[in-house]
């Protein structure tokens, strides 16, 4: 019974894990915008943070990895270079911008598509196989369509302002128009955010390939934050070209993002990420992004006094909506043996074993019984021979 807890818990690790990551997310979300607001430069944010996650996550890796840390080589380290730029450097500074040109609602909203861009550029490569008299595979080409039109309605569509109970009366509509309700700016930061995503699927995808051949995530998470460190240090001198203000940094809610993003998002993310591909697939990974965006839309609208829109929220929901139609037919391609099979089988070794054991003790006994017997004869045989030679 306690091994049968035991296994039972095991198998909801990776959802527990992938809930951990939305929840971390959907804080990393709250704490950049406001950094954001503050006139934080987001490409410092990108160094400090991974600058952060390397020195915290480095002594882990040293040690817990040090019997499963393979021989590094140059194709290795090659792919773990354009890790560090696809996620560290592109996907953040285009995820960051396009969050100052809307919010941070809008932005874990977009991300929902991550799954669909990843399904697609998966098919390209040959990595997905698509069925066209397969239901599965008509759900997952219906969910990528569902969620590309549910990201053009949350972009090009606005609607009503939405009015909360707890947020009547107490929204800040000129803090609300300066975080990026103008149109243009919604295009600028949705199209950025897309960009983004695109390279966050090539980052998952090359991730995957990248354990097979390095099969130590914690080693790996360090390589991905220290060369992305370097890597966003160089992009952030070209684009701020020589603006040393943007290194300035105090005890204040930057310093608070910088080391939040980098140990949860970044170093405990990354390293967590691998550990749930190994088990349940990359998709898998994505499948949760809707709490993030509910964890967002919520805390947003207390803190940082965020709008919610009609158009956007009927563009989320044909997100998720898409979302699911994908992750249902990716369902069957990541699905173990049910554990009653396992249990069944696992009696029936025992069986075998126990029968196998017992067989082979019957010979034993089978065995030493009749030396036994032959030694009797042969000393009642040497018995009257003795007794005739007297």
């Amino acid at each position: 019974m306690e091994n049968q807890g035991h296994g039972s818990l095991g198998k909801f690790k990776p959802f527990f894990a992938a809930l951990f990551l939305q929840a971390g997310f959907a804080g990393m979300d709250i704490l950049s915008k406001a950094a954001l607001n503050q006139g934080m430069s987001n490409y410092a944010l990108v160094v400090y943070r991974h600058a952060i996650a390397t020195v915290i996550m480095a002594p882990f890796a040293a040690i817990l990895d040090k019997k499963v840390r393979p021989k590094m080589t140059m194709p290795i380290f090659i792919k773990i270079m354009v890790l560090s730029l696809l996620e560290p450097v592109i996907d953040q500074n285009l995820y960051y911008v396009g969050m100052k040109y809307t919010t941070a609602t809008f932005a874990a909203a977009m991300y929902n598509i991550l799954p669909a861009i990843t399904f697609i550029m998966a098919w390209i490569l040959r990595l997905e196989k698509v069925n066209v008299r397969s239901i599965r595979s008509h759900g997952k080409v219906i969910g990528t369509l569902a969620t590309v039109a549910g990201a053009m309605v949350m972009t090009l569509m606005k609607g009503p302002v939405l009015e909360l109970f707890w947020t009547k009366g107490r929204i800040n509509h000129h803090a609300a128009a300066k975080n990026g309700t103008d149109f243009h700016d919604t295009i600028k930061g949705g199209l950025m955010i897309t960009v983004g995503c695109f390279s966050y699927a090539c980052f998952v995808i090359l991730q995957a390939v990248t354990l097979e051949a390095y099969p130590a995530e914690l080693s790996l998470t360090v390589w991905i934050c220290l060369l992305g460190t370097f890597e966003g240090t160089i992009a952030a001198l070209i684009m701020e070209k020589g603006n040393g203000a943007i290194w300035a940094i105090k005890w204040d809610t930057k310093l608070l993002t910088a080391a939040y993003s980098g140990i949860v998002c970044s170093g405990l993310a990354y390293y967590m990420q691998g550990v749930i591909m190994k088990d349940r697939g990359p998709v898998f990974v994505t499948a949760f992004s809707p709490l993030c965006m509910v964890i967002v839309a919520i805390v947003a609208s207390f803190i940082l006094a965020e709008q919610m829109y009609l158009g956007r929220v009927i563009g989320a929901i044909i997100i998720i909506v898409g979302l699911y139609f994908v992750l249902w037919g990716k369902g069957k391609d990541y699905k173990s043996p049910p554990p009653l099979m396992e249990q069944q089988i696992e009696p029936d070794k025992t069986g075998r074993a126990n029968n196998e054991n017992d067989s082979s003790d019957h010979q034993a006994i089978t065995i030493d019984a009749a030396s036994r017997e032959t030694s009797i004869g042969d000393e009642k045989e040497q018995e009257k021979s003795n007794s005739i030679s007297v």
